[in-house]
């Protein structure tokens, strides 16, 4: 499909704030998909093609971080293609199995990750002990990385919770090593796609530039304002997630609530 010059140019403006909130926190996908979708273009060549802009996006913030010395790559080498081939397989496994009952699932893991955020002690902008070992970092990570293949929305999100509850790290480490994992699994789902036919080359890449600048100033302003900016806009998006997955006609969840109030 064909989108004029205009059109591409504010998806590129959209895509460039998304590549900031991205880098920060996770969650530019709630820009970049209705934007992408409000241009006409169809639900799964959206969804493949903010593929593209977002692992452009996500890679850019990944040499942000590492520029800054935030990225231990030996430790979490095992981790990164732990997400990798996690996400391959949930990207296999989508096209067999019917994700329909995570649409119901996730608003409430959301939830419980807000809670998280809100309840517990503010987290530390250095790293802590960690509470399991590498063999459990590698799982854990492997399993978000094959939801982010089969379904994907707050894959981020959960990363970085996890890296700061269960594996020690502080909120800045976590949100940089998140991106490295996520950039790895955002790469594993876009190999699929592409295999698949469904990326719009002449939208994706544009938007990838901007995206690209976007991840840059996200990370530079991550290592800058640190957690007191990161957590509540980690809270608020994943918030804004929830409220747009239960929006969604036919959500497991939202029909349980219509069906008794």
């Amino acid at each position: 499909m064909e989108l004029t010059a205009e059109v591409i140019a504010l998806l590129m403006g959209v895509s460039f704030v998304a590549g900031v909130i991205d880098a920060l926190a996770g969650g530019g996908g709630l820009l970049t998909i209705p934007a992408l979708m409000a241009a006409g273009v169809p639900p799964v060549a959206a969804i493949a093609t903010n593929k593209l802009q977002s692992s452009f996006g996500t890679a850019s913030a990944v040499y942000g971080f590492a520029r800054q010395g935030r990225i231990d790559f030996r430790r979490f080498a095992k981790p990164a293609a732990g997400a990798f081939l996690g996400s391959m397989l949930g990207a296999w496994t989508l096209q067999r199995v019917d994700p329909g009952f995570l649409r119901g699932l996730v608003p409430g893991l959301l939830l419980l990750m807000v809670v998280y955020f809100l309840v517990a002690p503010k987290a530390s902008e250095e790293d802590r002990h960690s509470r399991l070992g590498p063999a459990a970092l590698v799982g854990a990570i492997a399993a978000i990385g094959f939801y982010d293949g089969f379904f994907g929305p707050g894959a981020g999100s959960f990363m970085t919770t996890v890296l700061v509850a269960a594996f020690g790290l502080g909120l800045v480490s976590a949100t940089a090593h998140t991106k490295f994992l996520n950039l790895s699994s955002n790469l594993a789902a876009l190999l699929i796609l592409v295999i698949g036919g469904h990326v719009l080359w002449k939208v994706g890449l544009p938007m990838a530039v901007a995206s690209i600048a976007g991840g840059r100033l996200g990370a530079h302003l991550a290592v800058r304002v640190g957690s007191r900016v990161i957590r509540p806009l980690l809270v608020t998006m994943s918030l804004l997630l929830t409220a747009k997955l239960l929006s969604e006609p036919g959500n497991p969840l939202r029909e349980f609530f219509l069906a008794r109030f």
